[in-house]
This record gives structure tokens, sequence and C-alpha cells, in this order.
């Protein structure tokens, strides 16, 4: 008896049509046209209409890892990677005081920048719940999404840390 692999084409007694979507030792799991998915023994009786080579189903760690990039993107509040601008990679962000009289602050401007992309995407997802929000009226909408351009507006100085144009801030002015 052959062995099928994932996308043979059987015809079952009982379930009709259908075709193999999954394969275990014991068991193939097969999405019938007119009783959707059921699993039937190997060896059970059915005629074989076309079958495929059965094969070893392999995942690389390399797929797990972009699933889980691409299922982590869809559900959190970061929308995507968002890289520094080259010049600015490596370098430290330092504030001194106007009067000499504090010690300056200096951190890796990688996590300043960090942080401002983190704004980013969070005003982002708060202006998407405004716009599918059921509970305000459309005038309520428009004052607050002028609200958000106006924060937009506010952060262009930060647009100076992207590397692409596409991912920065964009003001009232910008955007018509």
């Amino acid at each position: 008896m052959q062995l099928l692999g994932i996308g043979s084409r059987i015809a079952h007694k009982e379930f009709g049509k259908g075709v193999v979507t999954n394969v275990t030792s014991k068991h193939y799991w097969v999405t019938f046209i007119e009783n959707g998915l059921e699993t039937i023994a190997i060896d059970s009786d059915f005629e074989t209409i076309e079958a495929v080579e059965d094969e070893v189903d392999t995942v690389s760690f390399s797929e797990v890892e972009q699933s889980l990039i691409s299922i982590l993107k869809r559900w959190s509040d970061a929308s995507s990677i968002t890289p520094i601008a080259d010049k600015w990679k490596g370098g430290n962000l330092v504030l001194e005081s106007g009067d000499g009289k504090l010690s300056n602050k200096e951190m890796p401007i990688d996590i300043f920048f960090h942080k401002i992309v983190m704004v980013r995407d969070r005003i982002r997802v708060m202006e998407q719940k405004i716009k599918a929000t059921k509970n305000l009226d459309d005038h309520e909408k428009v004052d607050l999404q002028q609200y958000i351009t106006r924060i937009y507006g506010s952060l262009t100085s930060f647009n100076v840390l992207f590397k692409s144009k596409s991912d920065q801030f964009i003001g009232e002015r910008s955007k018509s």
C-alpha cells in the first residue's frame, strides 16, 4: 500500500471526494467537498484519484521566526521595524543644562529613537481606534483627528532620525 502525501485526492464511500490535508502515522486528515474535515484510518477503504508522493514536511527555524514576527506585528501596537538613519547609528544624545549647574544627561541615540518610534506607533493605534469607535459621532472624530495631526506636527523635529521618509511624522501642512 502506497502512503499518500498532502494534496492527494481520494474518493471515500461514506464521505465522497476529498483532498488529504495532513498525514499522521495512522490517519489521513481529509477535507471532503460535502462533509468538511474528517480523519480516516490510513488503511480504510477509499479510492485514490490522484496520489501525491508522501514527503517529510519540515519547517525551518527561519520560517517559524517569520511567522511569529508576522503574528506579533498583527496583534501588537508596534506597526513595523523602523530603522534609524545610518548617520545616527552608535551615536549619543547629550542634554546640557543652560546654566551649567547640572551634569549632562547622555543616552545612546538608538534608545531615544526607539522611544520616539513607540510614541509614533501608539499614536497610530490611537488614531485607528478613534476611527473605528462607534461611541463618537463624526464631529468628535474629526476634532480628535485634528489633535492627532497637531501632535504629529509637533514631532516632525525628530524626522531627521528616520532612515526612511515613509516612517516620518507628517504634520498638518504636509498632509494636504
